[in-house]
């Protein structure tokens, strides 16, 4: 399996702007437009395509910030779901990427939600705010109850409320 950072005039780009698209509703994800410069401009910000023998497998985006990354979508083809694909790549991610992790993750109200949740545990990641709301990527829209996770936890971790601000200042350009 390989990750590579990728910009938008890479050849797979289509793949992953269309996995984007189609694995997150529009309320969980920025406008196209707005990705794009992200992908493109943003030295902050780094868009890992999956491959595994050179074939597209999936994606994660992940923001390098103050003491941690926080990564915001990650995808597989869903034609290779429930193949490992997930696990590997977040062992992979987290074993390359020094600094604690964080992530998003759904409140645990169904079965899919509840799977998500113990997937991530299961990679090594732990329940760290349960109170966290997730900002509106557009104006007018609500906002999302969330869990925050975290991983590779250290003692030079930030704490939670700068990370919760860090997170909203940079990814959602709220304070």
């Amino acid at each position: 399996m390989k990750l590579t950072n990728i910009k938008t005039n890479h050849p797979h780009y289509p793949f992953v702007e269309k996995l984007f698209l189609d694995a997150f509703p529009e309320s969980e994800r920025r406008p196209v437009d707005a990705q794009r410069r992200n992908v493109d401009e943003n030295e902050a910000f780094s868009c890992y395509l999956l491959t595994e023998d050179d074939r597209p497998i999936g994606f994660i985006t992940v923001w390098q910030l103050d003491g941690f990354y926080y990564g915001e979508h990650f995808a597989v083809d869903p034609s290779l779901r429930n193949g490992g694909y997930g696990s590997r790549v977040m062992k992979h991610l987290l074993h390359e990427l020094p600094l604690p992790f964080v992530l998003e993750a759904e409140v645990p109200t169904d079965d899919l939600s509840r799977r998500r949740v113990g997937f991530y545990e299961r990679q090594g990641f732990r329940v760290w705010d349960k109170d966290y709301v997730q900002p509106p990527y557009r104006p007018g829209d609500a906002s999302l109850p969330l869990y925050l996770m975290v991983a590779n936890e250290s003692e030079a971790m930030p704490p939670v409320d700068a990370v919760r601000r860090a997170i909203y200042r940079e990814v959602y350009g709220v304070e």
